[in-house]
C-alpha cells in the first residue's frame, strides 16, 4: 500500500468518528423537536374530550329536565250544576214560600260555574195582617287549576270566606252560627234578626259545600201589618232542608250518589285543569241579606 493511499484512511477514519457524532446529534435533535409536536397534540386532544365531555353532560342534564313531569292537580269531582229554580222540590217550595210564584233565575254568564233562583211569597190574611216569605238558592263551582289548586280545595276556602261575610250581616241581632250535619262535606247555619219598619224579619242562613261546589240558601220570614213573627226555629228547618235538596241536585247532576258526606269515587288525577278555571269571585252570587218588600226605615 502506498503512502498517499494510508494517508487517506487515515484521514476517514479522522472524519467517520466527527460524522458520527453529527448523526447521532441529528438524530436527537430531531427526536427532541417531535415531543412538543406530540404534546400539543395530546393537549388538542385532551381538550376536546374535555369539550366533548361538557356538551354530554349538557345533553344529559337538557334531557333529565324535559323528562320531568309536568305539575299535575286532582280533577274537580263536580262538572256542572243543575238547573237552579228546580233544585228544591215543589214540596218544599210549597210550604216554604205558598203564595210564590215561579222562581225568578239570576243573571250569570256561566252557568256552569254559577248559578242561582229565587222565590218570595206574600200570604195575605186581610185585616189580620200577612206573612212575607223569602227563599233564595245560590250555587257556586270551582274548577281545579295546576296554579291555584284542586277545585275541592277553593270552595273550601270560600265556603269559609262565605260564611265570615253572612256573620257580619250589617244589623243583625242575637246572631248564631251552629254546624248542619248530613249536608255535604261541611255545613253551617247562622241565624239572625233583622229589625225593619214593615216588622221583624227572621233570617236563616244555610252554607254548603258538596267537593267542589259551594251552595248557600238563604230563608226569611216576617209578620207583616200586625201579623205573628213566624217561629224562627222552624224557619231553621225549613232552610236546612232546602239546602239538603239542593246539595242533592248538584251530586245528581253530576251522576254522582244523592246525599251527605263526599261523593265516591273521585276521577283520576290530571295534568292540567279541565276547562276554564272559575276564579273565585270577591262576592257570592247571591247576596245573603235579607229581602223585605217595602225599604228599610
Amino acid at each position: 500500500m502506498s503512502e498517499g493511499t494510508m494517508q487517506l484512511r487515515a484521514q476517514r477514519d479522522q472524519r467517520d468518528p466527527q460524522a458520527k457524532r453529527a448523526k447521532r446529534l441529528t438524530r436527537v435533535l430531531v427526536g427532541a423537536a417531535a415531543v412538543p409536536v406530540m404534546l400539543v397534540a395530546a393537549g388538542c386532544s385532551s381538550d376536546s374530550g374535555s369539550e366533548d365531555g361538557k356538551d354530554k353532560a349538557a345533553e344529559e342534564s337538557a334531557a333529565s329536565q324535559s323528562a320531568s313531569p309536568s305539575p299535575t292537580v286532582q280533577a274537580a269531582a263536580f262538572r256542572k250544576l243543575p238547573e237552579p229554580c228546580s233544585v228544591v222540590t215543589k214540596k218544599t217550595l210549597e210550604d216554604l214560600v205558598p203564595k210564590g210564584d215561579s222562581g225568578k233565575e239570576g243573571a250569570s254568564n256561566d252557568t256552569a260555574s254559577r248559578a242561582s233562583c229565587s222565590w218570595d211569597s206574600l200570604d195575605d190574611n186581610g185585616v189580620k195582617g200577612s206573612q212575607f216569605r223569602w227563599l233564595s238558592v245560590s250555587m257556586l263551582r270551582f274548577e281545579s287549576d295546576v296554579t291555584r289548586g284542586a277545585g275541592d280545595k277553593l270552595a273550601g276556602d270560600y265556603y269559609q270566606k262565605q260564611l265570615k261575610d253572612v256573620q257580619s250581616a250589617e244589623g243583625a241581632k242575637g246572631l248564631k252560627t251552629t254546624p248542619v250535619s248530613g249536608t255535604g262535606d261541611e255545613a253551617s247555619l247562622v241565624r239572625y234578626d233583622l229589625k225593619k219598619k214593615e216588622g221583624t224579619f227572621k233570617q236563616q242562613t244555610v252554607v254548603a259545600r258538596v267537593e267542589n261546589v259551594v251552595v248557600t240558601v238563604d230563608f226569611n220570614g216576617a209578620g207583616l201589618a200586625g201579623d205573628k213573627t213566624p217561629d224562627a226555629d222552624d224557619l231553621a228547618k225549613d232552610a236546612q232542608k232546602a239546602a239538603k235538596e239542593a246539595v242533592a241536585a248538584v251530586t245528581k247532576a253530576n251522576g254522582a250518589a244523592a246525599g251527605g258526606g263526599t261523593s265516591s269515587g273521585k276521577p283520576a288525577p290530571s295534568e292540567s285543569s279541565s276547562e276554564a278555571p272559575s276564579k273565585s269571585p270577591s262576592k257570592s252570587p247571591s247576596k245573603s241579606s235579607s229581602k223585605a218588600p217595602a225599604k228599610d226605615s
